[in-house]
């Protein structure tokens, strides 16, 4: 059978799998946002900056989409406000609560980062063909749907 460590290194679980792409990824995007201009930033920020919708966003909201705790979500609005990446400004449909709104610089982020994860992406499909890479992808995000599903996430 041999040890625990290679037979995870032979047949990675689900979770291996997930974690290995997703720290080659945040590695990748990360790199090439900060050779573009935007070197302060770190893959936590994805947090807020990943879900953030040009017009704003409510701290609620970030949190739920991305799964993180609301506390966490609004230490990283500090951080990315010091950045100069959001601001807090009222919410005109509730003034008592606030958006995040991206800055110019957010923006510019923004757009930076969709388009290297369109490039990382578009580089897949080629390497595995573009039907299987489609496939990958809606199987992937139905086993992610499912799996969010067990405890009601």
């Amino acid at each position: 059978m041999g040890r625990r460590s290679e037979r995870k290194q032979q047949d990675p679980d689900l979770g291996i799998l997930s974690a290995q792409l997703l720290f080659s990824i945040q590695k990748e995007l990360f790199e090439t946002l900060a050779e573009q201009g935007h070197p302060q930033l770190r893959p936590r920020h994805g947090a807020v900056l990943g879900y953030l919708d040009e017009e704003g966003s409510r701290a609620t909201e970030l949190a739920r989409l991305s799964g993180t705790h609301k506390q966490v979500i609004g230490n990283l609005i500090d951080e990315l406000e010091e950045l100069g990446y959001v601001e807090r400004r009222p919410d005109p449909q509730d003034r008592r609560a606030k958006l995040i709104v991206p800055t110019p610089r957010g923006l510019d982020q923004m757009a930076k980062a969709d388009e290297i994860m369109a490039a990382i992406e578009r580089r897949h499909a080629r390497a595995s063909g573009e039907d299987r890479f489609a496939a990958f992808k809606g199987t992937f995000r139905e086993i992610t749907r499912q799996q969010l599903a067990w405890r009601g996430d």
